[in-house]
């Protein structure tokens, strides 16, 4: 099956979600004597439910946040090391640098996703924090996971559309729905029933998932990337007057 959105009719992805689809069920089917006796498609989706929920828990005391200014408000954002640890790695490196601070959103798609981290601005530059043994900047590989998916205020890394092609860019998740054509294709192709429902209820870019990896979620700020959305762009999605990062601080979440 196919999402009908043509972003989603490459066959690679395609072979991602079998491979991950396949990983999950070797998760759910793992264990030994009654546990795996006693599994069930209710507890089955339990599971992936706990996962899908990850990007709506606030972030523990004292965990690693990350604080936006934007030239339109301020987002707070909270990231997941244990699962992209690479890509939160390159970003909060990139952050405490300075190398994001007066970079503007090159692109803007209301309703899909708005796009900065490229010190070009024009969504053709930037590097990774990461280098070879000869010391020659590269980019990073991808960290797809069945527990990051790209809901409504994710964050994750833009490549080009190529495969371990990450570097600085990255975009915001800004879509507060999914039609429901989507939906079932989503349900067709063998989603997660929890992660369907998610994306039901706060919207999100499922085209996405196994093409960038998501690496962290905005908490706070919701509406700013609202307001980002509703600026005036040209033909090209590029806002007519300039939307900037103005600094971003690497903090400790407090509660």
């Amino acid at each position: 099956f196919l999402f009908i959105d043509a972003e989603v009719t490459d066959l690679k992805h395609m072979r991602r979600w079998t491979g991950l689809l396949l990983a999950m069920m070797l998760l759910f089917l793992s264990g030994c004597g009654d546990a795996a006796e006693s599994s069930s498609p209710e507890s089955q989706d339990g599971e992936a439910g706990a996962s899908a929920l990850l990007q709506f828990e606030l972030p523990q005391e004292g965990d690693e946040i990350v604080v936006i200014h934007t030239s339109m408000g301020t987002l707070k954002v909270m990231l997941f090391p244990e699962v992209a640890p690479k890509a939160v790695e390159n970003f909060v490196t990139h952050a405490k640098e300075g190398y994001y601070n007066g970079l503007k959103f090159y692109k803007v798609q209301k309703n899909k996703c708005l796009y900065t981290g490229d010190p070009k601005g024009d969504g053709t530059g930037g590097e990774s924090v990461f280098q070879d043994e000869n010391g020659r900047v590269q980019p990073f590989e991808d960290e797809y996971s069945m527990d990051l998916w790209h809901f409504n205020g994710a964050l994750s890394m833009v490549n080009d559309g190529a495969e371990d092609n990450n570097g600085s860019r990255f975009c915001f998740v800004q879509s507060s729905s999914v039609n429901a054509d989507m939906l079932l294709e989503m349900k067709n192709i063998g989603f997660p029933s929890n992660v369907i429902l998610k994306y039901a209820g706060v919207g999100g870019a499922p085209w996405l998932d196994t093409k960038q990896v998501v690496f962290a979620q905005v908490y706070d700020g919701l509406d700013v990337l609202d307001a980002i959305a509703a600026v005036e762009v040209d033909e090209n999605g590029v806002p007519k007057e300039n939307v900037v990062i103005n600094s971003m601080s690497v903090e400790k979440y407090q509660g």
